[in-house]
């Protein structure tokens, strides 16, 4: 046989083998691209509805069963004591509220970008993010281009980056004043309803896995059980929000974004922390603190013509 002809049968198996092994792992790379941004894509829905719900549930709890109970006082209606805590809660609850409307309402995506990028199965930005230049990132749940992307934010549905960062700051600070001051009065409420005592500092580690197994028992009602529940919904929401808080601020502070510190991206700063604070809570940051209003004015072209204008 001539030699040509010997070598074709000896070559061709393994290029065959070697596409046929490519082709899988694209297919594979593929289907889990798929299949986790079908995961992120039902946490996107599913996040938003969890927050509200908790929000309606915080609020018929406060206004329904622990003020009325904790404060009520002998032939008065409104005492001067529970008018103060309803002030307190509706001003932690509106502005965790207000704040979240504006993170929604101000996105953080360019008006300028027409064209949504596509992106490889192989890309190694899947799923998350694609980076692209100048401080943009083209998300693939928002499907937009965001500048200078920070993170996607599940709870509100949308990116959060230059133009909406301190409402989201705001949002992730009052979200904990409201989850902890709810944390205190259920507190107040099961002592005085139920009398639980917390002086234990390990109440709070047993508390939850006695009352799971005094609810299966039939010894505590659905009531009971739920507002032990609550506590730990309170507690988790207000410390994970306090340190959402205290990182952005760090990152704010420093001029960076997360996806720059995951990415470990140095980024050079042409200003004091106290510049890079300015940027994003604005010259009305006094206001922005008591009320969810706009105090700083963002453009919505180029990220660096912005920062230049706020360096000029």
């Amino acid at each position: 046989m001539h030699p040509l002809g010997v070598f074709l049968l000896i070559r061709l198996p393994q290029e065959v083998l070697h596409y046929l092994h490519t082709t899988e792992l694209c297919l594979m790379r593929a289907h889990g691209m798929i299949v986790r941004m079908l995961k992120l894509r039902m946490l996107n829905a599913i996040a938003p509805a969890y927050f509200y719900t908790a929000t309606a549930v915080t609020f018929v709890l406060h206004f329904f069963l622990f003020i009325p109970t904790i404060f009520q006082t002998q032939n008065v209606t409104l005492s001067p004591v529970m008018l103060l805590h309803i002030t307190i809660l509706l001003f932690f609850m509106l502005n965790a509220l207000g704040n979240y409307s504006m993170t929604v309402w101000f996105p953080a995506e360019s008006a300028n970008e027409n064209i949504i990028p596509v992106c490889s199965p192989d890309c190694p930005d899947r799923v998350d993010a694609h980076y692209l230049l100048n401080g943009r990132h083209f998300c693939k749940l928002c499907k937009t281009v965001i500048l200078k992307r920070d993170h996607h934010c599940f709870f509100t549905g949308n990116c959060i980056g230059n133009r909406n960062m301190r409402y989201f700051i705001m949002f992730s600070i009052y979200t904990s004043c409201t989850c902890l001051y709810s944390l205190v009065l259920g507190v107040a409420y099961l002592t005085v309803e139920y009398a639980i005592s917390f002086e234990n500092p390990l109440t709070f580690l047993t508390l939850l896995p006695l009352s799971t197994g005094y609810f299966f028992l039939g010894a505590i009602s659905g009531l009971h059980f739920f507002l032990i529940i609550m506590l730990y919904v309170w507690l988790g929401i207000g410390l994970v929000s306090a340190g959402f808080c205290c990182q952005q601020i760090l990152l704010v502070a420093r001029g960076q974004t997360w996806c720059q510190l995951q990415k470990g991206q140095l980024v050079e700063s042409r200003g004091t922390w106290r510049s890079n604070l300015s940027d994003v809570f604005g010259s009305r940051w006094v206001l922005g603190l008591f009320l969810p209003v706009q105090t700083v004015e963002t453009t919505t072209g180029n990220w660096h013509s912005y920062h230049d204008h706020k360096h000029n």
